[in-house]
């Protein structure tokens, strides 16, 4: 998240900005459009989408916001203005950006953004995989069953402090 992701070369828009929250699964879609590449037109099964419409104008619509996920359960969905996100354990946060672009106030207990709060949540992801078996790296994990929670495989309990790399 905040990756800053720059683009120049022929048939894009020269000294602009575009404000438009991406994901780094945009670049290859992107690259393979921009380079002309056969068939990148029918590259509809990445979960990317090309940037080439907002290269070439920087106010060119983007048909979804960007999503970030980090470990299972625990997305983040960024349109222009808000940041939502929803964590393993169902806990919520949401951020004005335009307002608070440094996240000190949540807003997500807000009755009157509760409608804002639900267009994001329907861009969160509908397959929530597990890590790959073996993987423990800075992996916080909770069993939906059990509501057990490892970091890094190893348990945490509600009183343990905040685990450290």
């Amino acid at each position: 998240t905040r990756v800053p992701l720059v683009f120049a070369g022929p048939g894009i828009a020269k000294n602009t900005r575009c404000g438009r929250p991406v994901e780094l699964l945009d670049i290859y879609p992107t690259l393979t459009r921009l380079a002309g590449l056969p068939g990148a037109e029918k590259l509809t099964h990445l979960e990317g989408l090309s940037l080439e419409p907002q290269l070439r104008s920087a106010m060119a619509p983007r048909d979804r916001p960007a999503i970030t996920t980090h470990n299972q359960g625990n997305h983040s969905v960024r349109d222009e203005r808000f940041r939502y996100i929803r964590y393993a354990d169902g806990s919520e946060e949401l951020y004005d950006m335009v307002a608070d672009p440094r996240e000190w106030s949540n807003l997500a207990n807000k009755p009157e953004l509760a409608s804002t709060k639900a267009s994001l949540a329907k861009w969160l992801p509908k397959v929530d995989v597990r890590a790959v078996a073996g993987s423990a790296h800075r992996v916080l994990i909770r069993d939906p069953a059990t509501g057990a929670v490892t970091w890094e495989g190893k348990p945490v309990s509600p009183t343990d402090p905040i685990p450290t790399p």
